[in-house]
Parts: C-alpha cells; sequence; structure tokens
C-alpha cells in the first residue's frame, strides 16, 4: 500500500499470518479442539486477530437403513503435521472402540 506525504511515498508493510496457537485434548474419547489466529500486522505490528475453531472426534458414525452401524476413523491428512502427531497418540484402539460404543449409545 503505497501512501503519499508531500512529495514523499512510504510503503507500508501489510502482512496475514495464519497459526495454530493452541491445540487441545478433551475429554473421554480425545476430541482434538484447534483453535486457528488469523493476524494481520502492518510494519510489524499487530492490527487485528481473529479466531476460529473446529474439533475432530477420532471416529464418524453413521447409522444405516438396516438399523446397522458404519464407524469411519477420523481423517487428519488435511490437518498440520502436529495435530497428526497428537491424534496417532492419543486416538488409541481403546480410544476409539469407547467412542463407537458411547455413538451407538447415544444413537448418533
Amino acid at each position: 500500500m503505497d501512501f503519499e506525504y508531500g512529495h514523499r511515498k512510504e510503503k507500508m508493510g501489510l502482512e496475514k499470518q495464519i497459526i495454530e496457537d493452541k491445540i487441545e485434548i478433551v475429554g473421554e474419547h480425545k476430541a482434538i479442539n484447534v483453535r486457528t489466529a488469523t493476524i494481520i500486522k502492518e510494519d510489524g505490528v499487530e492490527l487485528s486477530k481473529s479466531f476460529a475453531r473446529h474439533v475432530l472426534g477420532c471416529v464418524i458414525t453413521t447409522k444405516n437403513d438396516d438399523d446397522s452401524w458404519t464407524h469411519t476413523d477420523t481423517d487428519v491428512s488435511g490437518e498440520s503435521e502436529e495435530v497428526q502427531a497428537i491424534a496417532a497418540a492419543v486416538w488409541t484402539d481403546a480410544v476409539k472402540a469407547a467412542a463407537r460404543t458411547a455413538n451407538e449409545a447415544a444413537g448418533i
């Protein structure tokens, strides 16, 4: 962005930075809460910060028309390497089995 003051022009450097600033593991079935911060800076000075969140459960459960259940492990391939590593560490077979049982009991 150019601004003209008198006879000189000054460049204002705008920068947009997106970072995962908080990753939490929550509950018995180890849901992963990811908070992403979008930071706007001008010449290194923060002008604004906004947040977005998303939650990842270890399994996706679907009840079929015949009253059977389909359980699919959550695909985290589109997540950051850090989130992928956390999922691999906390989403054990026992945690996923417990989540499948709880989802069926809740009728999800």
